[in-house]
């Protein structure tokens, strides 16, 4: 039988998919669909009525200050999910990539693949639909080969830990809707101040603790001083791994707390003790520039290697362009 693409606009249109992948799953596609500035699109490739595979992508506003501009850009984490072992993964990967190429390009002016289990599955498959890709760096904490997970911390990172504690930080997984909102708007404050950092409509969270936090799919962490919420994190979790997908605090103003140190931490731990074997640190930059939050997430013991991501743009004179620096 041919492969058949079905390509899903609306969560409601989506039939009962299996899979295990977070970045995958009906689950985010309606956090995506319900949170302001994103429009995401659901691909599920299938044979004699089964699915095999499927592939989720989501294309948001993005807004820069420097020169000012709003563009939409498609972003995809890894390469999909696949369902049947004895299907041609790289066969059906390159015909959903088609798909989305020629669907997301009418929308979006630049299409992002990043966070990729494998940086060479695909390859031929990219460089056909004039994708080209920059290398990348990755941070992740191994969480199964140690008892304790701050016997690969820093020194200074273990005692900042401990004087946080001491001088009246708390740290804990949100209770209720209030607090999510708190927690969002620290954060949105945290992250206007750095101008290449994404952050999601406040919604995002609202969205996320009602579709995966009940389904364990997803954890929000705050720290608290005084009853006043002044730092957290949120992590998503897949299949064996931990991903900190936000995080920060209010350091200038609560630097005795270190409450961006502790939300890291936490998470850490948590996620140590529901049985998860890695933690990986989302967007952590390109290898050839100094990046101040790599700095600060590998004092926590991780470990950093090296990955791709690709990329396609619009412009073809730009995409052709681009394809020739980075062949």
């Amino acid at each position: 039988m041919p492969l058949k693409l079905t390509t899903y606009y609306h969560g409601s249109n989506i039939p009962e998919l299996p899979g295990k992948n977070t970045f995958h799953s009906i689950e985010l596609f309606r956090i995506y669909e319900a949170t302001l500035g994103y429009t995401p699109l659901l691909i599920v490739a299938s044979e004699d009525g089964k699915p095999v595979a499927k592939l989720l992508a989501a294309v948001r506003k993005s807004t820069r200050l420097f020169p000012p501009a709003i563009i939409r850009r498609c972003e995809v984490y890894g390469t999909g999910e696949y369902f049947d072992e004895t299907a041609d993964k790289e066969f059906v990967f390159s015909e959903m990539l088609q798909r989305l190429t020629d669907e997301a390009l009418r929308e979006a002016f630049l299409i992002e693949f990043r966070n990729l289990e494998n940086s060479l599955f695909g390859y031929k498959s990219f460089r056909k639909n004039h994708y080209f890709a920059i290398n990348w760096l990755q941070v992740r904490n191994s969480l199964h080969s140690r008892e304790y997970v701050e016997e690969r911390f820093s020194p200074s990172r273990i005692r900042q830990i401990k004087k946080g504690l001491k001088n009246g930080a708390e740290v804990r997984e949100v209770h209720n809707t209030e607090e999510i909102q708190a927690f969002s708007q620290m954060l949105h404050h945290v992250y206007s101040s750095k101008i290449r950092r994404h952050f999601p409509s406040k919604e995002f969270f609202q969205h996320m603790e009602k579709e995966m936090v009940q389904g364990k799919q997803s954890k929000i962490f705050i720290v608290t001083y005084k009853d006043k919420i002044i730092g957290g994190s949120a992590c998503i979790y897949s299949e064996d791994n931990a991903y900190l997908w936000f995080s920060g605090g209010m350091r200038k103003t609560y630097a005795l707390q270190y409450p961006g140190i502790l939300a890291v931490w936490h998470a850490l731990v948590d996620a140590k003790q529901r049985g998860y074997r890695h933690l990986e640190f989302m967007d952590v930059g390109l290898p050839f520039r100094k990046h101040g939050y790599r700095d600060f997430v590998l004092r926590f013991g991780g470990k950093q290697s090296s990955t791709r991501r690709w990329f396609r743009f619009r412009w073809e004179w730009l995409n052709r362009l681009l394809n020739k620096i980075y062949e």
